[in-house]
């Protein structure tokens, strides 16, 4: 389980291991239980919505049958009409939506945003697996994106976390100059299926004008969480002075003096986070922040409650 401190191996990248070891505290989290009461800015009091339905089979059509299921593929086919006949999901698809672009592999305090995203990832994962339900993903960086369809079982959850653990992940010059987050996000509206249960883990700078779009047709039959990672310099630049600053390979120096250039920086950072706060009014979208200094159990267990 992890410490207060939420300790890792190293700050700037993730063991498959260290993701495997959190199966016991995700198990810990009842993905199904919605702390309904909890009041960040924009938490909602409404119950998440119910199971979705999936196809079942096709069957002659009988007389009270409703005209809107008739499968006319079917019909056409045997010159007989038929009627499509629908099941209730026994298990809830929950899909786990990771952004791993370069801004992502950054921190100051604590350990990269990508490092406790992929925390939150795995405890997702394990919690989803510990409830029976169904476990899908989508992974990207500016290089491209990789999809996992729902699936059962332990396979389901390791076949995600292998993708985030991956060396290449993690090496910024291994990424292309672009930005795949715009198809991530299209790719992402495409597949969620009504009933699902949908976390993105992201800073969300940089989504595309599409963005709220998108998000908002994930929400229309779905449950919808942004999880929000931020350094706290991205929040407010640190005491006036000159500090030398290092991106792996380069190493530069920033000076915070101006105080028009700080309060500019701190209002960019507010417009982002209200924007979000905004979004996450609408129904069946929720915000949670996470900082590089943050717990992602502690704050996952804030709004979810344990078994």
């Amino acid at each position: 389980m992890l410490s207060d401190q939420a300790t890792t191996r190293s700050p700037a990248r993730i063991e498959l291991a260290e993701l495997i070891n959190l199966k016991p505290a995700g198990e810990s989290i009842n993905l199904a239980a919605f702390r309904a009461h909890a009041t960040s800015a924009g938490g909602h009091l409404s119950p998440f919505k119910g199971r979705g339905v999936e196809f079942d089979e096709s069957r002659p059509y009988e007389e009270g049958d409703d005209l809107r299921m008739i499968d006319w593929r079917v019909t056409a086919r045997t010159g007989k009409p038929y009627t499509k006949v629908f099941r209730e999901e026994r298990d809830r698809p929950v899909i786990v939506w990771i952004d791993m672009r370069r801004p992502m592999l950054f921190a100051t305090r604590g350990a990269f945003k990508a490092v406790r995203a992929c925390q939150a990832a795995a405890l997702i994962a394990w919690s989803t697996i510990g409830n029976g339900d169904r476990l899908g993903g989508l992974v990207f960086n500016e290089s491209g994106h990789v999809e996992f369809r729902p699936r059962l079982g332990r396979a389901a959850a390791l076949r995600l976390l292998q993708s985030l653990a991956v060396p290449e992940r993690w090496e910024r010059e291994a990424a292309r100059n672009g930005n795949d987050a715009e198809t991530a996000l299209l790719r992402l509206s495409r597949v969620v299926r009504p009933g699902s249960l949908v976390f993105m883990l992201s800073d969300f700078r940089d989504l595309g004008t599409n963005a709220e779009r998108h998000m908002r047709h994930c929400a229309r039959h779905s449950d919808l969480f942004m999880l929000n990672f931020y350094d706290p310099i991205e929040r407010e630049l640190p005491p006036p002075g000159r500090y030398r600053v290092t991106s792996g390979r380069r190493t530069f120096a920033i000076e915070t003096d101006s105080a028009r250039a700080r309060e500019q920086y701190r209002a960019h950072f507010v417009e982002r986070h209200k924007r979000l706060t905004e979004l996450a009014r609408a129904p069946s979208i929720h915000y949670l922040e996470c900082a590089t200094t943050d717990n992602p159990r502690t704050v996952l267990a804030q709004r979810f409650k344990s078994r």
